[in-house]
């Protein structure tokens, strides 16, 4: 927990001092061929003028209250826009990782228990092209084949099932592919392991042995690899956002980026920080429940 903090508090400040002192902040949000009147009216408009110790002082206190200011791009306040972008990007990763994880799982599971058997080298080769595979041209190629010529699905935008569908599948095959080999090479170490055999000798169920005992023993690197998925999700699909016309932050990142829309960085950034942290924190919990002997200070 404490060190969720430091982290955060790290990048807080990384944020500011990265955006106010690489360059005049005033001549990166306006156009190149803005006029010196007009960037020095932007300066006084946002305090750009003042000492940068009292910048950072209304830096905080403005991030106390989550106030970026009002967007450059759109005129509005900047939080409220990336905090209705939320539910698009949750929505989507979750999508994501409700199918990708219990697939990784029975697929890693089925790879274990047959160790150098055609369903072992299936799964690998599946693994393998899930991890090389572009999402762009997956995305794509998922378009044109149920969106266009079946008619399954709408080809982009926001909504229920239909909508996430296609979205969701093709993020999920690169988690696919990285979890499932993780589960493969964390469960044959542990079965590996004189616990298996006593279990076994003691007469347990094979469901028992694999899923009660090894998969449990085996499961710490494979949460870690599931934070980490979860964390490059929220951190924004940006280029399936893009080709799907996904509403998420991480394509609300690029725009404000493309606009110069400092106030809106900084909200962005933070509240991608935030959940990040968030599902950091969440992953080292995890690892008291699965293993007791862990512990935090």
């Amino acid at each position: 927990m404490v060190h969720s903090v430091f982290i955060l508090a790290g990048l807080v400040i990384a944020v500011f001092f990265v955006t106010h002192l690489l360059g005049d902040p005033a001549s990166l949000m306006l156009r190149p061929e803005a006029t010196e009147e007009q960037r020095q009216a932007l300066r006084e408009s946002l305090g750009l003028d003042d000492p940068i110790a009292i910048q950072f002082g209304r830096y905080l206190g403005d991030l106390a209250r989550a106030d970026f200011g009002d967007s450059l791009w759109q005129r509005v306040p900047a939080m409220p826009i990336v905090l209705d972008r939320l539910p698009a990007t949750l929505y989507l990763a979750g999508a994501t990782l409700l199918v990708a994880v219990p697939l990784a799982l029975l697929l890693g599971i089925i790879s274990a228990l047959k160790p150098r058997s055609l369903a072992d080298r299936v799964v690998t080769v599946v693994a393998l092209a899930g991890v090389s595979t572009a999402d762009f041209w997956l995305g794509l190629m998922l378009i044109l084949f149920f969106a266009v010529r079946l008619d399954l699905v709408p080809t982009s935008g926001y909504g229920g099932l239909t909508f996430v569908a296609l979205p969701a599948a093709t993020l999920a095959v690169r988690p696919i592919g990285r979890i499932s080999q993780v589960v493969r090479s964390s469960m044959l170490d542990e079965m590996r392991a004189g616990y298996v055999t006593t279990a076994r000798a003691k007469g347990l169920g094979e469901r028992i042995v694999v899923l009660g005992h090894t998969l449990k023993n085996a499961a710490i690197p494979i949460v870690t690899l599931m934070g980490d998925e979860a964390a490059s999700l929220l951190n924004g699909a940006v280029v399936i956002e893009t080709l799907f016309g996904w509403p998420g932050v991480g394509i609300l990142l690029i725009q404000a980026i493309e606009k110069r829309d400092l106030p809106l960085i900084e909200a962005s950034v933070i509240v991608i920080a935030v959940m990040i942290v968030g599902v950091n924190l969440l992953v080292d919990l995890a690892y008291t429940l699965i293993d007791p002997r862990v512990r935090y200070g």
